[in-house]
């Protein structure tokens, strides 16, 4: 699905079924250097099965265009000018990573326009280390590798996971090879420079879920937790045997963790 966005043309992916606005709507937001197919297992179930789906493509990633946001609020208003565009009152925001803190924000700041909210690999402060940081400006290929080394846990290099014929941590690689230039710097420099998320976890007032993964190295699990105790309403799950990339590691997990929070009521 192509939406015009901030002057911008937008790809959203809706998991093969068309985008019906009258269904309950859940808006998948992407991490950093990565774009709407990480949510492929999850974004399509869930479009056939009774709702109306938005696998995001921020602005410069993806199928997007324009340039990449400068920060996390920004990343916050465009999704609420997303909805617009969709013709969507409210939604479910789910994100990992980076977007989870732009979930974390739209939420905070968008109260009448987000229903609940499901933060994956999250943490606050996303504080990325001096040393990434610079190659992400510098070497792109190098902070690539650093990334993709912290982003998995063991398991993730048996090819048995998740299953014969996928390779979790080449695919992850290509993902991030296939952005544009400027694209991985922008999403780190975001991440590290977003201040606000204290102040925006106490003022949810929507339903929350938080999904870590135990053996996460970028966003440790034990500072999800802390950032999972400042949200009012909020409920924690901690995936074993996983770290940062959890659709990847985990994929029926993810799904099925999402499947019972949007079935609360």
């Amino acid at each position: 699905m192509r939406l015009r966005v901030t002057q911008h043309q937008t790809f959203a992916y809706t998991g093969g079924q068309d985008f019906d606005p009258r269904l309950p709507v859940v808006v998948f937001i992407h991490g950093g250097a990565q774009d709407h197919s990480v949510w492929a297992l999850q974004s399509r179930y869930l479009a056939h099965h009774g709702y109306a789906v938005l696998a995001l493509d921020l602005p410069g990633h993806g199928k997007s265009a324009g340039a990449p946001l400068a920060g996390i609020a920004a990343m916050a208003d465009w999704t609420v000018a997303l909805l617009d565009a969709a013709q969507v009152r409210t939604a479910t925001l789910v994100g990992h990573s980076m977007g989870s803190l732009v979930a974390l924000d739209c939420a905070a700041r968008h109260q009448a326009r987000v229903e609940r909210i499901a933060l994956l690999a999250t943490a606050f402060p996303m504080r990325v280390s001096a040393e990434l940081l610079e190659a992400t400006r510098s070497d792109e290929p190098l902070a690539r590798r650093m990334i993709n080394a912290w982003s998995h846990s063991a398991i993730a290099h048996y090819p048995s996971n998740p299953g014969p014929g996928f390779w979790v941590i080449g695919e992850n690689l290509r993902l991030m090879q296939r952005q544009k230039p400027g694209v991985l710097h922008a999403d780190f420099a975001a991440c590290n420079d977003y201040a606000a998320g204290a102040e925006r976890a106490a003022q949810i007032r929507c339903r929350a879920l938080v999904v870590l993964g135990k053996l996460d190295a970028m966003t440790p699990a034990r500072a999800g937790r802390e950032l999972a105790k400042a949200i009012p309403h909020s409920r924690l799950l901690q995936l074993e045997d996983c770290g940062h990339n959890l659709m990847g590691e985990k994929p029926d997990e993810v799904l099925h963790a999402l499947l019972a929070f949007l079935d609360e009521t």
